[in-house]
């Protein structure tokens, strides 16, 4: 798994974590904010006059607001939670100030996208519309070779993205806060899921508009009881999200501190990964919207950005922050793939660049631990330090089969026999982090039913859409009848991820790899549709005028 983990975040490196994507995904909404003349800011009261109409008349399936809630049930998921969790985790307060930027632009190019998908719509031998990257690409481009890469690279998306870190965090998190075994979870979940997904659109579109609305009613009541509860350290919060724009974030409790482009690129990163602008997946769902125009749905589409990561991820980001737990250790079991065990022992304030070297894979003084572990009754007697989750672990136990340890563990390169199992305090990241956060509300020790439960209908409701989507790529690529194939691979995929067989860390950074593969040939495809997006953005001025 470690090998496995490494060479992931080797491609990676190369792709979302790399200098050149964020640049890029910056750069297309700002040319477009500017080409367009803000239209986030021009047409972002559009959308909620045109959102709750019937679009009776209008070819469709679906009415804007369910669009809306199916497009919305894609993004609104576990990047809400365990993403802007594990942005601040990596890139500290700063990395919330780029989640902002990122959907400030994104809303412009989410506008551009849909309303292109939607203008480029088709309809299928059977009355259905659907629409997407791939339509408009073959159709705007002439260029249908570059819609088949974009339809495999989402296709490949729906697993990284859309499924196994939705089932993961769900897993990982109702073990954390009810001790359900995540075998159990993963068997229910999947077979819900299956119930749902044979349904296809219309299905899915009418359980999003439900769900929707209630998970984020119940998200949003329970973190403001976090930030009512501890209110004096809201402003505290803000200002240390956009003093460490400029300085960085320096070494805090157990947090080790972070850099510039640490908080940029996860920041936006994990921006992309919550709104999806310029990912090609939500046009998929706009397409088939019954509005009379396709501008009117880009107008719909603003919408989405402001609500996911504007108003949802921000809330996430101030719980966590103004609650202190960024900072704070937490009893848990350690991920292979984020535990080092190096010689000495260290210090969090005089050690942090070095372990921060360690941890990026540069060049650092310190050294692995290799050789003979010696363990009595789980406690370690060697001079050595564990680092897990980018911290210095504390009070670290050794199980074997759910017994204390005692003899000897041999390590070679940071490799460990897997029956050993350590426990300990360290900083703890993704949707956790977000549940150890709002137990510091007015609900106590409860506020984490409110994220398992708000985390339970957010990704549900994320793997229902993702599906959808994996549908229509499928469709584009190897025609109707090879649907039913690609359900069942994603029901397993998603059995798989949930039951505990594959790390989170690896599940992870796959997604991130797998978001960057499909956003890179939609923005590029959008550009060269740019006189187009003019051409319908004019058409719709002139017939509102006529």
């Amino acid at each position: 798994m470690d090998n496995l983990n490494s060479y992931i975040l080797y491609i990676d490196s190369y792709f979302g974590s790399a200098p050149w994507f964020p640049l890029l995904l910056l750069s297309v909404g700002i040319f477009f904010t500017i080409y367009l003349g803000f239209p986030q800011l021009k047409y972002f009261f559009n959308g909620w006059k045109i959102l709750f109409s019937t679009g009776k008349g209008n070819e469709g399936q679906t009415t804007p607001f369910q669009a809306l809630s199916t497009a919305l049930s894609g993004t609104v998921g576990t990047g809400n939670i365990g993403g802007v969790a594990m942005a601040i985790f990596i890139g500290g307060p700063a990395a919330l100030f780029w989640m902002w930027v990122t959907a400030f632009l994104g809303m412009t190019t989410k506008f551009v996208e849909v309303t292109l998908s939607h203008h480029y719509r088709l309809k299928n031998n059977s009355g259905e519309i659907s629409g997407g990257p791939m339509i408009y690409m073959e159709k705007g481009l002439n260029m249908k070779w570059l819609g088949f890469i974009f339809a495999f690279c989402l296709l490949v998306s729906t697993f990284g993205s859309g499924n196994m870190p939705q089932i993961d965090n769900i897993s990982s998190t109702l073990n954390s806060s009810f001790g359900i075994n995540p075998l159990i979870t993963a068997i229910v979940m999947s077979i819900l899921v299956g119930s749902v997904i044979i349904g296809g659109i219309k299905r899915i579109s009418s359980i999003a508009a439900s769900i929707v609305p209630l998970m984020a009613l119940i998200y949003f009541i329970g973190g403001l009881s976090v930030l009512i509860f501890n209110y004096e350290n809201i402003i505290p919060s803000l200002k240390i999200i956009i003093f460490d724009v400029f300085e960085g974030s320096s070494v805090v409790g157990g947090f080790l501190g972070a850099s510039f482009s640490l908080a940029f690129t996860y920041g936006v990163a994990r921006g992309l990964y919550s709104n999806e602008a310029g990912q090609g997946s939500a046009p998929i769902a706009h397409a088939t919207s019954k509005t009379k125009h396709s501008v009117e749905e880009g107008f719909v589409s603003i919408l989405e950005p402001f609500i996911d990561t504007l108003i949802i991820c921000t809330l996430t980001g101030l719980v966590i922050l103004s609650s202190g737990a960024w900072t704070e250790k937490f009893t848990n079991e350690f991920e292979r793939s984020s535990m080092y065990v190096v010689n000495g022992s260290l210090d969090e304030k005089k050690d942090n660049v070095e372990i921060l070297k360690l941890l990026s894979g540069e060049v650092s003084k310190l050294e692995e631990f290799s050789g003979e572990l010696v363990v009595s009754s789980g406690k370690i007697s060697n001079q050595i330090s564990i680092i897990n989750n980018r911290s210095i672990a504390e009070e670290v136990i050794i199980y074997k089969n759910n017994e204390l340890f005692t003899g000897v563990i041999n390590i070679k390169e940071n490799t460990i026999d897997s029956s050993f199992k350590f426990v300990g305090k360290s900083l703890v990241k993704s949707a956790v982090l977000t549940s150890k956060a709002f137990n510091k509300g007015f609900f106590g020790n409860y506020g984490e039913f409110i994220v398992s439960i708000g985390l339970l209908l957010f990704a549900f409701s994320t793997v229902i859409t993702w599906a959808y989507y994996g549908d229509r790529c499928t469709a584009y690529l190897f025609g109707e009848s090879a649907i039913i194939y690609y359900r069942l691979l994603y029901i397993f995929a998603f059995f798989i991820a949930g039951s505990g067989y594959i790390d989170t860390e690896i599940i992870w950074n796959f997604a991130l790899i797998t978001v960057a593969a499909s956003t890179l040939p939609n923005l590029i495809s959008i550009f060269l549709l740019r006189r187009q997006m003019k051409d319908i953005i004019s058409s719709y001025n002139t017939s509102e005028i006529d």
